[in-house]
C-alpha cells in the first residue's frame, strides 16, 4: 500500500537513520519514538508519525527493533535501489561530487559527467568518464537515467536544466545558485550553497554580539 508522505518527512527520514546507525553495538536491540524524538532533540509526536509511515514494526512498551527500523527506513527511500544519475559540468565542485564515493551508501551511482568544454574530457582519477555535452541524451537512453545533477555556473543552469528534461530526467539535485523553472512532475531539490552560509554568517554575527554585550 503507497502512503502519502510530505517532502518534510522525506528530509527528516535520513536523519532518523543517521542516528539510529550511529548508535554504539551494545546499545539496546530496540528503540521507542520517544528515545529516537529525545536524542535528536525533536517532537515525539512529529516522529511518532514519520516512523509508522514506513514500518509497522512499533510495538507498545517495546518500540522498534532497531536494525529492522534501519532497514525498513533505507528499503522506502530506496537506498537498497541504485539510482543512475547524470551530472552536467565538471568543474571543481562537479569532480568533487563525481569523485565521492559515499553516495552509494544512499544508492546513488553518477554514472558519467558531461561539460561543454572539451579540454575537461576523459577519466577522472576515480574511472568515471567525463564526456561532452553532445553526448547525454546517449548517455540518458541507454542507461535510462531519471536523475540530474547540475553544476553549471548560474548563467547555464536553466538550458541544462531543460536539456535535461528533454532527455528524460525527472528529478534533479540543483548546486547551481538559480531558480529553475520546470513543468510540473519534475522534482527539484536546491542546495542553496549561499543561503546556507548567510545563515551561518548571521547566526556567528549574533553569537558574537551577545558575548560582546
Amino acid at each position: 500500500m503507497e502512503k502519502e508522505i510530505s517532502r518534510a518527512t522525506l528530509k527528516r527520514l535520513p536523519t532518523y537513520l543517521s542516528y539510529l546507525k550511529a548508535l554504539p553495538a551494545e546499545a539496546s536491540a530496540n528503540i521507542s519514538a520517544t528515545a529516537l524524538a529525545a536524542g535528536l532533540h525533536m517532537g515525539e509526536v512529529q516522529v511518532r508519525k514519520d516512523l509508522a509511515l514506513v514500518s509497522d514494526g512499533g510495538r507498545p512498551k517495546i518500540g522498534y527493533n532497531r536494525e529492522h527500523l534501519i532497514a525498513d527506513i533505507e528499503n522506502f527511500l530506496g537506498y537498497g535501489n541504485s539510482n543512475d544519475a547524470v551530472l552536467i559540468g565538471a568543474g571543481k565542485l562537479g569532480r568533487a561530487l563525481l569523485g565521492y564515493g559515499g553516495f552509494a551508501e544512499y544508492g546513488l551511482n553518477i554514472v558519467a559527467a558531461f561539460d561543454a568544454n572539451d579540454t575537461l574530457i576523459g577519466t577522472t582519477n576515480g574511472g568515471k568518464p567525463i564526456m561532452h555535452l553532445s553526448r547525454l541524451g546517449e548517455v540518458c537512453q541507454r542507461y535510462k537515467i531519471k536523475i540530474g545533477i547540475i553544476t553549471v555556473p548560474a548563467e547555464y543552469a536553466q538550458g541544462v536544466c531543460d536539456l535535461l528534461i528533454e532527455n528524460g530526467i525527472l528529478a534533479i539535485w540543483n548546486f547551481a545558485p538559480k531558480h529553475l523553472n520546470v513543468p510540473d512532475g519534475i522534482l527539484v531539490q536546491n542546495e542553496n550553497m549561499a543561503a546556507s552560509l548567510a545563515l551561518l554568517c548571521k547566526h556567528l554575527n549574533e553569537r558574537m554580539q551577545g558575548q560582546d554585550g
